[in-house]
Order: structure tokens, then C-alpha cells, then sequence
């Protein structure tokens, strides 16, 4: 019997346990997803002693059945070399020896065989908080040294206008004070011409969802967290696992498994203004299809619904645009500006080769009056030339 049996678990603890034994009975059959399960897997042991963080649960358990027959075949290189997965391989070594987890090896049975001294590749650590505040206080001496300049600048200019006692001699006459002469008003800046509208407006990009649960206090809500390329200190991000992310809020729970949103790429919408849902502040969006709606038709949102996918190989942070319309996007999209997004969204959609593509026709506010309709499909793309697309679902919309 494990020692952490009579433990209790909160709701929250609870569902992170049922979301390791899936992934456990997924990590038992090598599939084509295996390898980014096992590095997301080794990512997120590379802080914690066990699945839970340090409370032992019996996904560990569950975990070790379905791994210690693979890590028993692993070469030195797979195990600690650069590319390895040490921490997995340490949770294991973890559980088969600890006596939190009590009879977990039958007695007789041989254990994987772990040489704590055999570490091929050791990766630098990265103080994310030390280089923050290092650039800090760059910045802080850069802007005190222009101001003692401009200072000094004052001051100097200020003593060249000011003759002395001896340059002025006894006899001479007092300086006549100049008349301030009136300045002629300023003239208004022109406000800034907005840009033309254009899908190259809204900030997508490839997100790598880290880590997926479901919202504590929103049965229809997932809560991911997700690395999308941002720089550290960038508004409305923290830190997972040494990598710079944002936690989005999804309408996804009963639509899409759980098991599907864990260490997978998506698109992601990166300009919306961040919205709290209950509860949770919410700082980007996750693009998915779903059937489109016939005439009088209500949405009831139940489905199917297939996250948009990008390239294989499509890193991180990568940016994503439609052919055609490649631009800069804006910072954030104030709805009071103009509704960029609700405007263009429409003209997202799926084809029959279930590519995700923006049809401009659809969006009648693109041509200027006068002008000729602009028409025509423009596919999503991301920087390094992959195709976005979608599982099956067939002439669907995106949003």
C-alpha cells in the first residue's frame, strides 16, 4: 500500500491528476505525438519532485507503469545528453526508491538502472529576474546621464549671458531688460492617419500551450498557458518553466479533450484587449473551427469544433499572417477605434482541402467607396512558409 493514500486532494489537484493519467495510458503506446508529450513531460519535472509539484498522487505511480519500460532502453545520450530528458528520468529513479510510494516495485523486480554520476550535458542556468532588473537599472543610468547633460548644458549656457563685475566696468550703463516678445500659438498636429483596414492588423502568431486545466470556477472554460514569443517584462505575462507566456482563457471544456490542449502548437490572436473570465484575466485568444451556421440557424455552441493548426516545425512566437496582406500589426485593438477584429473575423474560414484561409469578399468594409470590391481567398501562412490548417472540418468558420 503507497504511504500517500489517505492523502486529500483539492479540486484542482484533483483534476491535474486525472489529466496525467491520460497523458500516462497516451505515453504507454509510442505514437507520433510521444516525443513532444515526453519533452513537455521533462519540462515540467525540471521544477518539481513529483507530478503535483512535492505531494506524491498515484499518477506518479501511474507514470512510472507506463515509462520505466522505455527509460530502461534508454541510451546515455537520450537519458542526460543535450537534447535528453533528465528529469523524467530522475522522477522515476525517484519513485522506485522513495517509500512514499510503498510496494510501487514488486519485490524481486528489477529496477531501472540509474548512474547518478553519469550527466553528459548540464544546461546554464537563466536568471530571468537578474536580467530584468540588470536592464533596469541600464535604463535608469541612461536617463539620469541625459539629464545631468541637459543640466550641465543649462547651466553653461546661463554663465556665458551673465557678464561679470570686471567685464562690465564701473561706469558702464545698466543692461536694459529685453521685452518678451509674444509667441505665435502653436500650430495643431493633424491627428495620425489610421491605418487602412486589414486582417495584417490583428497580431497572430504560433502559441505552444505548455500546460492546459480546466477553470476552477467555469465549467464550459480551459486555462492554458502558452508561450507566444514574448519578450520578458512584456504586459500581461508571467514566467513557466524559464519561458515568457500568457495565460488564456478558452471556451473549449466539453468541445475539444483536455488531452488535446496539452503540448500542442495553436494560433493565437496576441492584440485583444486582456478581458478577465471569471476570475482570471485572460491575455489572448485561441483560434478553432467550427461548422458554419445555416440561414436562421442558432448557435448553440455545441460542437465539433478543431483547433487551427500550424506547420509542422513552426516555432513559438512565429508570426502568422494571410498571403497578401502581410503588415505590421496594431499593439492592442481598442474596440473604441474601430472593431477591428469583430470586422475581419467573419472572412476567416476553412476550404475543402481543410486549409484556414481569409476571404476578403466577405468583408464588404475593405473596399472604399467607388472602389471595386475586393475579392478573393488568401491563405494563412506563417513566416517560414508552412500552411495553418484545420483536421476535417470542412468550409468552416474561424474565430
Amino acid at each position: 500500500m503507497a504511504s500517500f493514500d489517505k492523502l486529500t486532494y483539492s479540486a484542482t489537484e484533483q483534476t491535474e491528476i486525472n489529466q496525467w493519467l491520460t497523458t500516462s495510458d497516451r505515453l504507454k503506446t509510442p505514437g507520433a505525438d510521444q516525443s513532444t508529450l515526453l519533452d513537455t513531460l521533462n519540462s515540467h519535472l525540471s521544477s518539481r519532485t513529483t507530478l503535483l509539484g512535492s505531494k506524491p498522487s498515484k499518477a506518479d505511480v501511474a507514470l512510472y507503469g507506463s515509462l520505466a519500460p522505455q527509460v530502461a532502453k534508454w541510451t546515455p545520450e537520450e537519458r542526460t545528453g543535450q537534447q535528453g530528458r533528465p528529469h523524467i528520468v530522475r522522477h522515476l529513479d525517484f519513485v522506485q526508491n522513495s517509500p512514499l510510494f510503498g510496494a510501487v516495485i514488486a519485490a524481486g523486480a528489477e529496477k531501472i538502472k540509474v548512474d547518478p554520476e553519469e550527466i553528459l550535458y548540464v544546461k546554464p542556468p537563466v536568471d530571468a529576474k537578474a536580467e530584468k532588473e540588470r536592464l533596469k537599472k541600464e535604463k535608469a543610468a541612461a536617463e539620469a546621464a541625459l539629464v545631468d547633460r541637459t543640466k550641465g548644458k543649462s547651466a553653461g549656457e546661463k554663465k556665458k549671458d551673465v557678464p561679470s563685475a570686471a567685464a562690465a566696468g564701473e561706469g558702464s550703463q545698466p543692461t536694459q531688460k529685453k521685452e518678451k516678445k509674444e509667441k505665435p500659438p502653436k500650430p495643431q498636429k493633424a491627428p495620425a492617419a489610421a491605418a487602412p483596414l486589414s486582417p495584417s492588423l490583428i497580431d497572430l502568431r504560433v502559441g505552444h500551450i505548455l500546460k492546459a486545466i480546466k477553470h476552477p470556477e467555469a465549467d464550459s472554460l480551459y486555462v492554458s498557458t502558452i508561450a507566444m514569443g514574448d519578450k520578458p517584462g512584456t504586459d500581461d505575462t508571467s514566467e513557466y518553466e524559464g519561458q515568457v507566456v500568457r495565460t488564456v482563457c478558452s471556451g473549449l471544456n466539453g468541445l475539444v479533450p483536455l488531452e488535446e490542449m496539452q503540448g500542442r502548437k495553436v494560433v493565437v490572436v496576441c492584440n485583444l484587449k486582456p478581458v478577465k473570465m471569471r476570475g482570471i484575466k485572460s491575455a489572448a485568444m485561441v483560434l478553432a473551427a467550427s461548422p458554419r451556421l445555416k440561414e436562421g440557424e442558432e448557435d448553440h455552441h455545441a460542437g465539433p469544433v478543431e483547433l487551427v493548426n500550424p506547420p509542422e516545425g513552426a516555432s513559438a512566437g512565429e508570426r502568422v499572417f494571410f498571403e497578401g496582406w502581410k503588415g505590421e500589426p496594431e499593439g492592442v485593438l481598442n474596440p473604441k477605434k474601430g472593431r477591428v477584429w469583430e470586422t475581419i473575423q467573419p472572412g476567416f474560414k476553412t476550404t475543402s482541402n481543410l486549409e484556414v484561409v481569409f476571404d476578403a469578399g466577405v468583408v464588404k468594409e475593405l473596399s472604399k467607396e467607388g472602389e471595386e470590391p475586393k475579392t478573393g481567398w488568401a491563405k494563412m501562412i506563417t513566416e517560414s512558409g508552412g500552411m495553418c490548417t484545420v483536421k476535417s472540418l470542412v468550409d468552416g468558420i474561424v474565430r
